[in-house]
C-alpha cells in the first residue's frame, strides 16, 4: 500500500507534528518552497493517526506537546506498518544528553535543534530522505560478500559514500571490537564523536576518490577506558566502501609508556621541556594558518628554595605536585586539559624543572583574554597549600610573551617569557609582566581603543542619531529609533559595531547605555513640547543592562526626571538576549510592561521564532530582521516568511515593523502585506537631532523619497 501512495503522489510528503501554529506554518512554508507536499497534526495522537492513514515520506515530531509527547509519538510510529523505515525528525530546543539518547531510543532518525535556520530546512529534509531510500535500496542486497567478511576476524563495516552505515560484522574474538546495537542507518558523525567522523569521512571520500586503500588510527573513551584502533579502507562498490577495524590498544600502550618517559616530567606527570618545545612550535604553525596568538606564561614561585631548605626537599617536591594540580584546575575552565595528550587547542602546563612552570595558551583572540587567565592563576596560587601538619603560602612571579606581537620564533618567546618574569620579580613578585619590547600593533590599539571608550563619556564625545519609522497607512513618523555613534577626536564619526562589542565585554555599556537613554527620552520630550505629535522612542538595550538589578528603577527614574510618560518609550531586546536568560527576562520584561513601556523583539526570525514563546513574553512589537527585507526581491522563501510572520503577528494584536528598508518594491510589498510600520534608507538616513527635526517640519517623508544624507 506504501508503495501505492508514493507513485500517485507527485512531491514526498511531510507529516508535520507540532502544537505551535507558527512553527507549523514557518515549517509549512519552508518545506512547500523545497518542492515537498505537508500535511499537518498538532499532537501526537493526532500524528500517529495521519501517519496511519497518510504513509508520508518523512515526519518532523515536536518533543514537548500535549497529550502525548514527541518522543512516545516517535516509539508509537516506529511499530506501525511502514514506520520502520520512516525518516522521522525530532524537532526540540533541548540540548541534553539525555534526551538525546531516549530520541535514539525510540528511534528518532536525527535532531532539528532550534532556533531552525529556515533556508536550509527544505535541504536536509531531502538529504535525510535521499539517505533513507539508499539505505533501503542496499538492505536488499545485504548477503554481497558475506562469506568474504565472515573469514576476517576484524570488526567490518560497509559505508556508504555519504557515511552511512550500512552493514557490519564484529570479531567474536576480540571483546571490544563489538557494534553497537541500531546504528545501522546512521551517519559517521552520528555514532562517533565529530573530530573521528570527519576523519573517517575524509577517508571514505579519499578510497573512492583514489581506488586506494587507507589507512587511518583513532581513539575512544570506552566505558572500560581509553582503546585505539586501526582502520583500513578499501573500495567495496561504486558508491560504497568496506572499513576493516582493528584493536591495537596493547600496541599503543607500550608506545605510551615510552613516550611517558620521554616526554613527561617524573614529579609532577606534566609535559616537560622537550615535550613543551614540540607543542609551542605546534602551536606556532597552526596559529599562523589561523591568523591567532599563542601566548607563553613563564611561572616562578617565590622563595622557593626557603621551603625546601626549612621543610625539606619531600615537602618541596609534594609543593610543586600541587601546584602543577592547581595550574591544571585553573586553566582548565578555558578548555580541556589532560596530563598526556590533549589536541593542540588545549592549554598546556609544563614544568621546566625545579621550581618553573610554563603554562602555553593556544587559540588566543585577544591580550584581555591572557590577562584574564593570569589574574586567575595569581589568584589560584595565593590560595594555601597544606603539606602534612603546614599551611604553605607561595606566591609566582608570571612573564608572559605573545606570539606574533613579540616574536615568531619558540626559543626566542622562551627566552622573552624568562625575561618578562625577572621583571615581575623586580616590580615586586606576586604579579604578571607582559614583555614589551615588542607590545604594539593590535593589542596596543585595542587597550588604547578602551581607555579612550572610558574617557569618552566624560569628554561628550558620544553623539545620538535618529532614524524614524513611518506608520504604512498614514505615511506619517510614528516612532524613531535613536542609534549612537562615538564622534572620536582623531577617527571621527565611529559606528556602533567598532565599539559596542566592546563595550559589553567590559561592563562599559551600562553607563553608556545610561546615557543613551537619558539623552534620547530628553530629546522625545523636547519634540513633544515644540508640538511635535506624540511618537515612541525605540532604544536598543542590551543584555548586559537587561541583567542589571536595578535596570527597572533606573528606567523609571530616567523618564521621571525628563518627564516623558512610559508609553512613549519602546525597548528593543534580540530574541538571543530574552532566550539567553529566560526566567530572569520574564520578570524584568513583565515589570516594564506593568510601568507602561513598550516592548519589542528585535531582528525576528533569526533565532527562536517561535509562538510558544511570544505568548510568554509581553511584547508589543515585532521587528522582522533586514535580512529577509533584503531578500524580499529575489527570494520567494523570505517574501513567504514576512507575510506568515505579518499574519501571525497580526494574531496576536501585535504590531509589524520591517527595519532595511532601501527600494520601492520592497515598501509595496510590505504594504500589501499589511505591515505596520516601516524603517530604512528608503524612508532617510539616519540623522542628528536637528537634522529629523527639520524632516519632520517640512514633511519630506510624506513623498517617501530618499533624504540625501
Amino acid at each position: 500500500m506504501r508503495n501505492q501512495l508514493e507513485l500517485e503522489r507527485k512531491s514526498p510528503l511531510v507529516l508535520v507534528v507540532d502544537d505551535d501554529p507558527m512553527a507549523r506554518l514557518l515549517m509549512r512554508t519552508a518545506l512547500e518552497q523545497a518542492g515537498f507536499a505537508v500535511e499537518e497534526a498538532d499532537n501526537g495522537v493526532a500524528g500517529i493517526s495521519a501517519f496511519e492513514h497518510l504513509r508520508p515520506d518523512v515526519v518532523l515530531l515536536d518533543v514537548v506537546m500535549p497529550e502525548m509527547d514527541g518522543f512516545s509519538a516517535c516509539e508509537q510510529i516506529r511499530k506501525l506498518p511502514g514506520g520502520e523505515l520512516t525518516p522521522i525528525f525530532m524537532v526540540t530546543g533541548l540540548d541534553d544528553l539525555d534526551s538525546i539518547n531516549r530520541a535514539y531510543e525510540v528511534g528518532a532518525t536525527d535532531f532539528l535543534a532550534k532556533p531552525i535556520n529556515w533556508g536550509v530546512l527544505g535541504h536536509h529534509v531531502k538529504y535525510m530522505l535521499r539517505a533513507s531510500r539508499a539505505f533501503s535500496q542496499l538492505k536488499q542486497s545485504e548477503a554481497k560478500n558475506r562469506a568474504l567478511l565472515n573469514a576476517i576476524p576484524d570488526l567490518m563495516v560497509r559505508i556508504s559514500q555519504d557515511g552511512v552505515f550500512l552493514e557490519a560484522r564484529g570479531s567474536k574474538d576480540i571483546k571490544y571490537l563489538q557494534p553497537p546495537q541500531g546504528f545501522l542507518g546512521k551517519r559517521l558523525e552520528e555514532m562517533l564523536p565529530k573530530g573521528i567522523a570527519q576523519k573517517a569521512m575524509y577517508h571514505v571520500r579519499r578510497a573512492l576518490d583514489t581506488q586506494e586503500m587507507q589507512l587511518f588510527e583513532f581513539e575512544l573513551s570506552l566505558e572500560e577506558g581509553k582503546r585505539w584502533y586501526e582502520a583500513r579502507i578499501v573500495v567495496s562498490g561504486e558508491e560504497e566502501v568496506l572499513a576493516i577495524v582493528r584493536d591495537m590498544t596493547e600496541r599503543k600502550r607500550a608506545e605510551e609508556q615510552i613516550i611517558r618517559l620521554a616526554y613527561y616530567d617524573g614529579l609532577t606527570g606534566l609535559p616537560n621541556r622537550l615535550m613543551l618545545q614540540e607543542r609551542l612550535e605546534h602551536a606556532i604553525r597552526n596559529a599562523k594558518r589561523s591568523k591567532r596568538k599563542v601566548a607563553v606564561m613563564f611561572l616562578d614561585l617565590d622563595h622557593f628554595k626557603r621551603i625546601n631548605d626549612t621543610l625539606g626537599h619531600p615537602s618541596g617536591d609534594l609543593l610543586l605536585q600541587k601546584v602543577g594540580d592547581r595550574l591544571l584546575t585553573c586553566t582548565r575552565s578555558t578548555d580541556t586539559v589532560a596530563r598526556i595528550g590533549g589536541d593542540d587547542r588545549t592549554p598546556t602546563v609544563a614544568r621546566m624543572g625545579g621550581d618553573e612552570f610554563i603554562v602555553l595558551l593556544t587559540e588566543i583572540s585577544s591580550i584581555q583574554h591572557i590577562a584574564l587567565i593570569a589574574q586567575r592563576i595569581l589568584h589560584a596560587l595565593s590560595q594555601p597549600f597544606t603539606i602534612g601538619t603546614h599551611e604553605i603560602f607561595t606566591t609566582p612571579s608570571i612573564g608572559i610573551t605573545v606570539y606574533p606581537l613579540d616574536s615568531t620564533d619558540s626559543e626566542t618567546l622562551l627566552k622573552y617569557a624568562d625575561t618578562a618574569m625577572y621583571q615581575a620579580k623586580e616590580k615586586g613578585r606576586n604579579n604578571f609582566q607582559f614583555y614589551t619590547a615588542s607590545m604594539h600593533g593590535a593589542a596596543v590599539e585595542r587597550f588604547n581603543i578602551e581607555n579612550q571608550l572610558r574617557k569618552a563619556l566624560a569628554r561628550n564625545e558620544f553623539q545620538l542619531y535618529y532614524q524614524a519609522a513611518l506608520d504604512n497607512r498614514t505615511r506619517r513618523i510614528c516612532g524613531v529609533e535613536a542609534l549612537v555613534r562615538w564622534n572620536h577626536p582623531e577617527r571621527g564619526l565611529v559606528t556602533p559595531l567598532s565599539f559596542i562589542p566592546l563595550a559589553e565585554e567590559t561592563g562599559l555599556i551600562v553607563p553608556i547605555g545610561e546615557w543613551i537613554m537619558h539623552s534620547a527620552c530628553a530629546q522625545n520630550r523636547a519634540w513633544q513640547k515644540a508640538g511635535f505629535p506624540p511618537i515612541r522612542l525605540m532604544l536598543n538595550i542590551s543584555g548586559v543592562q537587561l541583567r542589571q538589578s536595578n535596570f527597572v528603577e533606573h528606567v523609571i527614574q530616567v523618564l521621571a526626571e525628563v518627564g516623558l510618560e512610559p508609553q512613549h518609550l519602546e525597548l528593543e531586546l534580540t530574541e538571543s538576549i530574552i532566550m539567553e536568560h529566560a526566567e530572569t527576562a520574564i520578570t524584568t520584561l513583565n515589570a516594564l510592561r506593568d510601568k507602561g513601556i513598550q516592548l519589542s523583539i528585535d531582528d525576528f526570525g533569526t533565532g527562536y521564532s517561535s509562538l510558544s514563546y511570544l505568548r510568554k513574553f509581553p511584547v508589543h512589537t515585532l521587528k522582522i530582521d533586514r535580512s529577509f527585507i533584503q531578500d524580499l526581491d529575489k527570494n520567494p522563501d523570505s517574501a513567504a516568511i514576512v507575510k506568515s510572520i505579518v499574519s501571525l503577528a497580526h494574531n496576536l494584536n501585535l504590531r509589524v515593523v520591517a527595519e532595511g528598508v532601501e527600494t520601492e518594491g520592497q515598501m509595496a510589498f510590505l504594504q500589501e502585506c499589511g505591515c505596520d510600520h516601516v524603517q530604512g534608507f528608503f524612508i532617510h538616513v539616519p540623522e542628528p537631532a536637528e537634522g529629523l527635526t527639520q524632516i519632520w517640519q517640512e514633511g519630506i517623508l510624506l513623498n517617501l523619497g530618499r533624504v540625501s544624507p
